[in-house]
């Protein structure tokens, strides 16, 4: 038996020994535990904290000692002073275990089952799928004609459908002779084509007529949430929506974070291949429950990811994906066996994979292309997929570019304070009078704002639990709109903005967004909060300006924001915070999840596989890391809205405090305002 310390983890109750010095996060993601890391283990994020258990536990078989874990260290004696740590936690990325050990991860420390956002869009499709059904009657052998079962079947679909060069797998040939007996030489075959060879291949096999359904699934994976469309290749018809949130987050929530641990641990790589495959056999078992099917009915699937999250789900290392010059295993599309992934659906199903676009704009930007179609636009659109990263198009008919620019996590209420995943609980909605700067705010799970009736006992089962990405945009430019923040991302004191709400913190201020007494987290807006979104939003609009650079233009006709949280993002506080560039409001829309939508019109129409292979090849992909303007635009972004860009349609549209609260004088209570022409 080995001597090393026994690690008991509550309230799943996984075990298991580990070195002595083995961090607590490094034994909970080797025994599956959700406990959450959003730095991927450097000590920034906190969000791991665990509360380890002391004393006799005759339950388990241990006796915990007061020194089973590593002294308090400098990180989280630094997090303890900034932030405060709830008195018994640990830092689970810090702590090391020396002894015997039971681990309680509490439910904020836990990767959640978010409020899975992205949702099947309505759209006509053009039905044309790989995978269809033909009813066949096959002659009967005959001793003067010799030949076998499988050429009579082929023969008979040239002959009654005038399908030529079919071809069968080895499991077609145990199941041909039964079933064309038992179906008296008549079966119903389940053909796929558009391989890359375009045969048709039989994929199954029924006895008599079948008139059932066969289904495909079309599959976002995002390096956050995986979500899946599961669609009759009959009718086209959304039989199932699903999605759970991506296993591998406990490797690191951003994708360099990914990246990093695969290349500091071996065997990484294949540790977070393993998890997000059985993340995704979870979500496939689940969501054929909910629609009441035969997972084996499964036959056909279309997948689109990032290209980390490309690599990482086909078995391949990242490593050149995290240096220059990015380069990509492969950026063509992957006609692959399902089975081959690793994925339980039908033993002959079928995986395409969309093409990557360049070495971070990946197969869901391509499918953004398939839904939006930029390439086939009149107008000059800008099409923003918000996520960890951003990728970003601009084009019409004439000519499309695409880029992709490291956001980072604070829009998924990553590097927030108070930031936490959409769930229950987490404010989405902020609004702020600009009188008083008293705000009013809405949770999820909850359709009354904050001074309503009844709206304390709406969220008593959930209580407010944080801050979401759109709800920390909303506050952070109601803030602007009320002169609580100027534009260099400064938050005034109580004495230059007029509220109380504003609170000394460090050598700054934080703004009170809500104060629920003193057994309850208070939420509150900070500067670095502010600071994270402004890196990050910079990021974006840095992305999108050097675009329009490339195409000698300084306006836009459209805006689309794609992706599940720029779904949920307001346009008029996107560029309020200067995330998009200048623009009619009425012109900034939202697509909603388009990278699912582009998966499931592959997935319904095999001639538009052929159309995004074709399409990705004439886009012209602009590395940010090698343009020296990018840095420029960045630099400008960082201010609210932006120091160089003057914005003229956002200030007809709102009037922004000419406030500045750097000077110590404060031109405050609200301010000057201004409108420019």
């Amino acid at each position: 038996m080995s001597n090393d310390p026994l690690v008991i983890f509550t309230p799943s109750g996984k075990r298991g020994r580990f070195p002595v010095g083995t961090p607590v996060l490094t034994a909970a993601r080797q025994l599956g535990v959700d406990l959450d890391s959003v730095c991927g283990g450097r000590g920034i994020c906190s969000k791991c904290q665990v509360t380890p258990s002391y004393g006799e536990f005759p339950k388990h078989g241990v006796t915990v000692a007061a020194d089973a874990l590593s002294d308090w260290n400098a990180v989280e004696e630094r997090y303890d002073q900034k932030r405060g740590l709830t008195p018994g936690r640990r830092l689970g990325c810090q702590a090391q275990i020396l002894k015997d050990v039971v681990i309680d991860v509490p439910p904020e420390s836990q990767v959640h089952k978010q409020v899975v956002r992205k949702r099947a869009e309505a759209r006509d499709i053009t039905m044309d799928p790989s995978v269809r059904l033909f009813y066949v009657e096959v002659d009967e052998p005959d001793m003067h004609d010799p030949s076998g079962d499988l050429e009579r079947l082929i023969r008979a679909l040239k002959k009654q459908w005038n399908i030529k060069d079919v071809k069968a797998d080895l499991h077609i040939l145990h199941a041909l002779q039964p079933s064309l007996r038992k179906g008296a030489w008549k079966v119903t075959a389940a053909l796929h084509t558009g391989e890359d060879d375009d045969r048709p291949r039989i994929m199954h096999l029924w006895p008599g007529l079948y008139d059932g359904a066969v289904y495909g699934l079309a599959v976002d994976l995002g390096s956050t949430t995986i979500a899946a469309h599961l669609c009759d290749l009959r009718s086209g018809e959304v039989v199932a929506s699903s999605g759970l949130m991506n296993p591998q987050i406990r490797f690191g929530e951003d994708l360099m974070s990914r990246v990093s641990y695969a290349m500091m641990n071996p065997g990484g790589a294949q540790e977070m291949t393993d998890a997000v495959r059985d993340g995704m056999n979870a979500l496939f078992t689940q969501i054929a429950a909910e629609a009441g099917i035969d997972k084996g009915l499964v036959m056909d699937s279309v997948f689109v990811m990032n290209p980390v999250m490309h690599h990482l789900f086909l078995g391949i290392d990242p490593y050149e994906l995290g240096q220059a010059p990015f380069a990509l295993a492969t950026s063509d599309a992957l006609h692959l066996r399902a089975a081959d992934l690793g994925l339980s659906l039908h033993p002959a199903a079928r995986a395409y994979i969309l093409p990557c676009i360049a070495g971070h704009v990946g197969a869901d930007a391509a499918a953004v292309t398939l839904s939006e179609a930029p390439d086939k636009s009149d107008d000059l659109v800008l099409i923003v997929d918000v996520g960890t990263n951003a990728e970003i198009q601009l084009g019409n008919k004439t000519r499309v570019l695409a880029c992709s620019s490291p956001t980072g996590p604070a829009f998924e209420g990553a590097q927030i304070s108070a930031g936490q995943r959409a769930a229950p609980g987490a404010i989405e909605r902020v609004e702020i009078d600009p009188a008083s700067k008293d705000p009013r705010f809405r949770v999820i799970g909850c359709d009354l704002w904050s001074d309503e009736d009844g709206f304390a006992q709406a969220i008593a089962a959930t209580g407010i639990t944080g801050i979401c990405g759109s709800g920390i945009i909303e506050a952070i430019a109601e803030m602007r709109l009320a002169g609580i923040v100027d534009a260099s991302g400064l938050i005034g004191s109580a004495e230059q903005v007029g509220t109380p709400r504003c609170i000394p913190d460090g050598r700054t201020h934080s703004y009170v967004l809500w104060d629920g007494g003193a057994d309850v987290p208070r939420i509150t807006v900070t500067n670095p909060d502010i600071r994270a979104i402004q890196m990050a939003k910079a990021a974006l609009y840095a992305g999108a300006r050097l675009l329009m650079d490339k195409l000698g233009t300084d306006t836009v006709d459209r805006i689309v924001l794609a992706g599940a949280f720029g779904a949920h993002i307001s346009p008029k506080h996107a560029m309020v915070l200067g995330m998009i560039p200048d623009c009619p409001l009425d012109k900034v829309t939202s697509a909603g999840n388009a990278a699912g939508t582009g998966a499931r019109i592959a997935l319904l129409n095999r001639t538009a596989r052929g159309e995004i292979e074709e399409t990705v090849l004439r886009i012209e992909k602009i590395e940010t890391a090698v343009e020296p303007r990018f840095q420029e635009h960045f630099v400008n972004a960082s201010a609210l809205p932006n120091s160089a860009e003057p914005f003229p349609i956002l200030n007809n549209a709102v009037a922004l405090p000419q406030v500045n609260f750097n000077t110590g004088g404060g031109e405050g209570r609200g301010g000057r305002r201004r409108r420019r022409s």
